[in-house]
């Protein structure tokens, strides 16, 4: 508002100035053109010749002025100098715009990027028959080196791990003769083979198995022997397929990786029964070594029987494992497995 009412005052100055000056003008040239027209009847110059007239300050009839009032009138020397218009700031040029294409002249077509070739990784598994009723497994799995693997075969499971160029073999028991073994890794990759194992009637097999550190273990007494002697059959003297065929007993398959954490493990015993030398009884146990890691918990485990060749039998076993004031103790369990009767075959 402040500036509004400086600029009307500015305004009503100039206005008033113009319109006095404008009066004062037109007085000026009324009074002129009434003294030219008395000196032209006085002193008529010639008009064959007309000659400029030259006229100084002090010819020049003084005009007579009107008697205004110009009160309130500011004389523009005093006018205070209008703000100036603000102005608008210069546009700088834009830079000229630089194409990259032009950069790349004379350099040609580039080369279309090569699309990265997708490289399979299949997993693969292959079963042959072995001696004794076993079967030996090669597990080949290039991108998966060093990784746990769970192998499945009717309703027996351990956990392997791979080598590292993702590679393994092992010989393990076949429960069945139409043999199905599956080969199973984390990420959801598997494999899967199968053989037939003919010889397989012939043997006599008992699975323990279980999960992470139990403490279970599997005994063979072979024909009354005690513990230690020469037919006690279990992990710590375990045989081999050597003892199939020098006639001396049966042997256990220890199954799965004792050093990966929480691994699926198992214990495999097999007797030949149509090879055995003399009658006799096997009997089988199942003992659970109470420790720390067992101790006042509940055991659970899996128990497969296989006789003569018929379908496998699984049964399921819990146990209660006593106060941890008792670790290193033995419980046995009897009755669990059906002892082996054996008739030789003369």
């Amino acid at each position: 508002m402040k500036l509004k009412d400086s600029t009307r005052r500015y305004l009503l100055a100039f206005t008033t100035f113009c319109a006095a000056m404008s009066i004062s003008f037109a007085m000026q040239s009324a009074e002129a053109s009434r003294a030219a027209d008395a000196r032209g009847k006085t002193n008529k110059p010639p008009a064959s010749n007309p000659k400029p007239e030259q006229s100084s300050h002090n010819s020049r009839a003084e005009p007579r002025t009107a008697d205004l009032s110009l009160t309130g009138v500011t004389p523009t020397a005093f006018l205070p100098t209008p703000p100036a218009e603000r102005a608008e700031p210069e546009t700088l040029p834009k830079p000229p715009a630089i194409r990259v294409a032009a950069q790349l002249d004379g350099l040609g077509d580039l080369p279309d990027e090569e699309p990265t070739p997708s490289l399979g990784c299949p997993v693969v598994l292959v079963a042959e028959p072995a001696p004794a009723a076993m079967v030996t497994l090669t597990l080949s799995a290039d991108c998966l080196g060093d990784e746990r693997a769970t192998i499945h075969h009717s309703g027996m499971m351990f956990t392997v791990v791979t080598g590292q160029d993702g590679s393994l073999e092992l010989t393990v028991p076949a429960l069945s003769e139409n043999a199905v073994y599956i080969a199973s890794f984390a990420n959801g990759e598997g494999a899967v083979a199968q053989t037939r194992v003919s010889s397989l009637p012939y043997y006599d097999r008992a699975v323990l198995q279980w999960r992470g550190e139990s403490g279970l273990q599997l005994h063979a007494m072979e024909y009354g022997a005690s513990y230690g002697g020469d037919g006690h059959v279990w992990k710590g003297a375990p045989r081999d397929l050597q003892s199939v065929a020098e006639g001396r007993g049966g042997f256990i398959t220890l199954l799965g990786n004792v050093e990966v954490p929480d691994a699926r493990l198992a214990e495999v015993y097999t007797f030949p029964h149509q090879q055995a030398k003399r009658d006799g009884t096997i009997a089988l146990r199942i003992e659970a070594e109470v420790i720390e890691a067992n101790c006042e918990s509940e055991l659970v485990a899996q128990i497969i029987e296989l006789h003569g060749g018929e379908k496998p039998r699984m049964r399921d076993l819990t146990l209660d494992v006593p106060e941890c004031a008792a670790t290193g103790d033995f419980l046995v369990l009897k009755n669990l497995l059906e002892d082996l009767t054996i008739a030789s075959k003369k």
